[in-house]
């Protein structure tokens, strides 16, 4: 069963980010942190969150806060974000009960996973860093410290799915 999600999640990761690759800009958009909250994803339809939306969306976040997130999707017990980082120091972040898949929509920037988290979540001592593209994919399992080490100028956008344990 848990296939089935990451291929479902794998699909709709390919095809956003082929339609924001392909989109010229627009209107509208929804909110997640730094914005106001979208509603939960209905569970009874399909639910589109179109590429002028996101993209929208994602330009005002860059304009209010360095580093915010849009909320795409929530379907409990996942959620599936889309964030807008800056070349800024990054905090760092481990999760005791999901793991985490990363796409890069736009930009690049290294990611450090493993090694041990330090005080107050200014970093990673120890660790690997992975550097990131547009297209590229990282899965950090839960436990795993992860942190962005570097954001690349102008912008780092990337899409995160969290998924929860279950077993």
């Amino acid at each position: 069963m848990r296939r089935i999600y990451i291929a479902v999640i794998v699909v709709l990761v390919l095809s956003l980010g082929s339609a924001i690759a392909q989109q010229q800009g627009g209107r509208g958009g929804r909110g997640g942190r730094g914005g106001p909250a979208a509603p939960p994803t209905d569970p009874t339809v399909g639910t589109q969150m179109t590429a002028a939306e996101l993209s929208a969306a994602l330009a005002k976040l860059g304009t209010e806060r360095p580093n915010a997130s849009v909320r795409v999707f929530s379907l409990a017990p996942y959620t599936i974000n889309v964030e807008h980082r800056a070349p800024l120091a990054q905090a760092a972040s481990v999760h005791a009960d999901e793991h985490e898949l990363f796409y890069v929509v736009e930009g690049s920037g290294t990611m450090v996973t493993g090694g041990t988290l330090l005080p107050e979540n200014k970093g990673i001592e120890g660790g690997t860093p992975h550097k990131l593209n547009k297209g590229d994919f990282l899965m950090v399992p839960k436990g795993v410290p992860h942190w962005f080490s570097q954001i690349d100028a102008p912008v780092l956008n990337i899409m995160s799915f969290h998924l929860p344990v279950t077993n």
